[in-house]
């Protein structure tokens, strides 16, 4: 089945639709799609068929979510974790991603109809060769849309995902690109795999299991977090509905968390760049006070265009290290 469908809501659910985009909206919504096993247990069927019904009802759901104006998604596909299950449901499964990254090559029409941009997160290394092979095509055929967005995680934990990051502002420094006292949390959150997308307004788990599951730790700090009992096979444009809502209560919530959040990173950002540039004054010869006000502030104005030129570099650099990774599994 396709991975996007042309299917148009019913009247009714036009309405509805109508009446939720009166309200603020989220631009983006992550999905942890759990209780497929469930599903397949309900309905006496093989998990394999479980996790099929899984990724049909993924399809149906961003096709709501387009006629909502959620332009952005974000779904848990494919943990580290479930490496662990049975060879038989990994070997499932990671027939089931061949078959629908297939697939996806195959609708390159309708992704540029839609200018769907695809996104795979996650440690690609741990997948088998074809498998990467086929995301790497689906993401560089893609990369250039922008009207919506994809983001599939993949082998992917938040905890691999963070300790990546660091890794890759180690290999910065160690390359010269970067300083030390240029490492920062925002800096950080610039490496990581998402560090193209705006952290999700809405997460949104089925099943009713309330846990995150390792999943996007860093980036739904201040996110609206709703958890549903529904399976996810069984999924419905209501459940959708009734979690935007949930959304659009906590909103004014969330925004001043985040206006608060945002202030607060200014403010060390501020303090760090201070301390860096009184450090290089104390080699100075102390003269009256308005002469220090004056070559401190030079000196803060000459520190950060620095600094941002330094780490503008390291990310360019960082994204041609990733980009000729996804470049070399296509022309292997």
């Amino acid at each position: 089945m396709s991975w996007i469908r042309d299917k148009e809501l019913s009247l009714i659910e036009r309405l509805c639709a109508n009446v939720l985009k009166a309200g603020p909206m989220p631009k983006h919504v992550a999905f942890i799609m759990d209780g497929n096993r469930r599903y397949a247990k309900k309905c006496h069927v093989e998990r394999q068929e479980g996790h099929s019904q899984g990724f049909e009802k993924l399809a149906e759901t961003l096709r709501w979510c387009l006629n909502l104006g959620i332009c952005e998604v974000t779904v848990y596909a494919f943990s580290i974790e479930n490496f662990k299950r049975s060879k038989e449901e990994v070997d499932g499964l990671m027939e089931l991603a061949r078959q629908k990254f297939t697939r996806l090559l195959e609708e390159k029409d309708k992704l540029q109809k839609h200018e769907v941009c695809i996104r795979v997160i996650g440690d690609l290394s741990l997948l088998p060769l074809d498998i990467q092979t086929l995301i790497a095509q689906a993401v560089l055929e893609t990369k250039d849309y922008s009207k919506c967005f994809l983001n599939v995680c993949f082998a992917y934990t938040s905890r691999h995902e963070i300790s990546n990051a660091v890794r890759e502002v180690a290999w910065g420094v160690q390359e010269g690109l970067i300083e030390p006292g240029d490492v920062s949390e925002n800096l950080l959150d610039q490496c990581l795999y998402t560090s193209h997308s705006p952290d999700p307004d809405l997460l949104i788990r089925t099943s009713g299991e309330v846990r995150l599951s390792d999943f996007l730790l860093w980036q739904t700090s201040h996110a609206c977090l709703v958890f549903q009992s529904v399976l996810w096979p069984e999924y419905t444009f209501w459940n959708l509905c009734e979690a935007v809502l949930q959304y659009q209560h906590n909103y004014s919530a969330i925004q001043k968390s985040r206006e608060l959040y945002n202030k607060e990173q200014s403010r060390l950002l501020n303090e760090t760049d201070q301390t860096c540039v009184q450090k290089n004054m104390s080699h100075v010869e102390h003269g009256d006070k308005k002469k220090n006000t004056e070559v401190f502030q030079k000196l803060m104005l000459q520190y950060r265009t620095e600094r941002e030129q330094r780490t503008q570099n390291f990310l360019r650099a960082l994204e041609r290290k990733r980009d000729g990774f996804l470049q070399s599994l296509c022309t292997n």
